[in-house]
């Protein structure tokens, strides 16, 4: 296992940022750390990347627990934040040498020179950081923090502020990276997480609300939706009327019929269509997008 947190809990003063989190991210992973402005993101991966303590409950990195092994553990992971602290008067070369000199990097002139490449600062390289746009700076970011070849990546908002190509730049740089290496991606970009990730992990409040692969994890919303379609006309009314059915909207030529997610619509309408003798022409569940299920497990 890559990462293994269990029973993460951290306070600030009386308040509880991290409140009992426990999850796994196996080798090789591409993981979606969701969660809306305060939820506990941010200080979840500055826990597991070493530069905050937890209060309480134990976090391993590739079998080495952070808090004891903790120069064994930092060099596993490249980290970069949300705020990509960078020297802006070094040159991107001069940078890059800089910290692989703080890894102690082996044959550090051939590996900036492969970093730089890998992340396309070819042009950009004999330039001040200062002088870049944000799109390159991220780049010398994401250079700095695999420079050192670690197994575990910790990407905090790496694609905050940049325009449409440079996210998708950024964007297919990581999914590149995620095929040698484990990855951990926090970002409001529901897109992002829907074209990379291989699961997603939401946390609401301190505590986490889901945690399931991308594309199954509609089956976390709180609320199903089925599409359904008969041959004679009904109003809303007596749809409505089906015990299960909390809203009714007419699409097209059929209607959407939404409900808890914890009842089978497909069930109870089939039931209900049986006995009043209502021919179903379509009867499907409606899958719901990730900003949907994000919205509703964020705002119960």
């Amino acid at each position: 296992m890559s990462i293994e947190v269990k029973n993460l809990t951290k306070f600030f003063g009386d308040q509880a940022a991290v409140n009992d989190v426990s999850f796994e991210i196996k080798k090789g992973e591409i993981v979606g750390f969701l969660g809306p402005n305060g939820a506990g993101k941010s200080t979840t991966m500055k826990m597991i990347a070493g530069y905050f303590p937890a209060s309480s409950g134990t976090i391993e990195v590739c079998g080495r627990k952070v808090d004891i092994d903790q120069m064994e553990t930092r060099l596993k992971i490249g980290y970069l934040p949300e705020s990509n602290p960078l020297y802006l008067d070094m040159y991107v070369k001069e940078y890059l040498h800089f910290v692989a000199s703080i890894y102690k990097v082996k044959n550090p002139s051939q590996r900036v020179a492969e970093m730089i490449e890998s992340v396309g600062l070819q042009v950009e390289q004999k330039k001040k950081i200062g002088a870049l746009s944000k799109g390159y700076k991220q780049r010398v970011g994401l250079a700095q923090a695999i420079i050192h070849d670690p197994e575990v990546l910790i990407l905090d908002e790496p694609t905050s502020g940049l325009d449409p190509n440079q996210l998708v730049e950024i964007r297919n740089l990581i999914t590149e990276i995620g095929k040698r290496k484990t990855v951990m991606l926090s970002t409001h970009i529901m897109q992002e997480v829907e074209a990379i990730c291989d699961r997603v992990i939401i946390i609401n409040k301190g505590k986490i609300v889901a945690n399931n692969q991308t594309e199954k994890l509609d089956e976390n919303a709180a609320k199903q939706t089925i599409y359904v379609e008969l041959e004679l006309k009904l109003n809303a009314k007596d749809l409505q009327s089906i015990q299960g059915i909390s809203n009714v909207k007419p699409v097209g030529e059929g209607w959407l019929l939404e409900g808890d997610a914890d009842i089978d619509l497909r069930k109870l309408f089939s039931q209900k269509a049986q006995k009043e003798g209502w021919l179903i022409l379509t009867l499907k569940l409606e899958k719901k997008s990730l900003e949907t299920v994000f919205k509703e497990l964020t705002n119960r």
